[in-house]
């Protein structure tokens, strides 16, 4: 196993390190602060098991670029298929943003450009995969790339066979079957679009609800946006534990108590609470307690 740890390295010289590693154990990427502090502490392990290269990753909260020129600079076809352990990846992919919470699996593709923004101290597991590995199980589709995949039916598998592989040596005995399995697994999991045109997942639904907090979330504006009917989004969290009002309302108040626990924020509670469509503050105040046991102003002040 590979193993790059910045912590060993004085202060100063820590994020350059870190710049050096993620291009040298993963493909060229372009981190970026987003913290005003001299040090960053950063690990990552990675270790092979056939035609997987997995990496264990944490670090200090950063901005990482696989931009149209790091693309040009990519020698082969990878996809990455990354689960959060900790924290959560703010993920743009064709000029759609995402937000991949703790549990959930995103996948990328290298020869595409994608942007992630990790806002606070994170985890990952990232399994690397070449593009004829998955392509195979795909049968000619393309994986829905950038979209959060929860860890439930194919996606529960995806999560479950990234945690088994993680620590087998690279000598077990059937690894090449193993990678074929969870390449199996993953094109389960990343539904493309074709799928899609039988209707959307529970997944691509809280996917775009959490790309438009700030928007029309109302029954009426997703029927629309994937073209169905309003019974549709009732049946797909007919089994979840909160119906799909209930959880978007969860998600806004998620997204307020981020915002407004910011430190050096300077937007006012009202202003983000209209923001994420809450228009009365008085009833925000009182969601916002039940929901964390403290007023949005407290919040702040924490």
């Amino acid at each position: 196993m590979a193993t790059w740890d910045s912590a060993v390295l004085p202060a100063r010289e820590q994020f350059g390190y870190w710049h050096e590693v993620i291009c040298q154990a993963f493909v060229p990427l372009t981190p970026h602060r987003t913290l005003d502090e001299e040090g960053f502490v950063a690990k990552v392990e990675t270790h092979r098991l056939a035609e997987l290269n997995r990496a264990r990753l944490r670090s200090r909260p950063q901005r990482t670029d696989h931009g149209p020129r790091e693309v040009a600079r990519t020698d082969d076809g990878w996809y990455f298929v990354n689960l959060q352990l900790r924290g959560r990846c703010i993920t743009t992919v064709r000029g759609t943003t995402t937000v991949v919470e703790e549990g959930q699996l995103v996948v990328v593709d290298t020869a595409e450009p994608y942007f992630f923004t990790l806002d606070r101290p994170w985890q990952m597991l990232s399994y690397r995969l070449p593009h004829a590995l998955l392509d195979g199980p795909l049968g000619g589709r393309r994986p829905a790339l950038g979209r959060p995949v929860d860890a439930s039916g194919p996606g529960a598998v995806v999560t479950a066979l990234m945690t088994a592989l993680w620590p087998l040596d690279e000598e077990t005995p059937g690894s090449a079957d193993l990678t074929h399995s969870f390449a199996s697994a993953v094109a389960a999991a990343a539904s493309g679009p074709d799928d899609e045109a039988a209707g959307p997942t529970r997944a691509a639904v809280l996917a775009h609800a959490r790309a438009h907090l700030g928007g029309d979330l109302s029954v009426q504006a997703v029927c629309r946006r994937f073209a169905i009917s309003p019974r549709t989004p009732h049946t797909l969290f007919a089994d979840a534990d909160e119906s799909f009002a209930a959880t978007v309302r969860r998600l806004r108040l998620e997204r307020c108590a981020t915002l407004l626990a910011e430190p050096g924020g300077t937007a006012t509670v009202t202003s983000v609470a209209a923001a994420h469509g809450f228009d009365d503050p008085t009833s925000f105040s009182r969601a916002f307690r039940r929901h964390f046991g403290v007023s949005p102003r407290e919040m702040r002040g924490r």
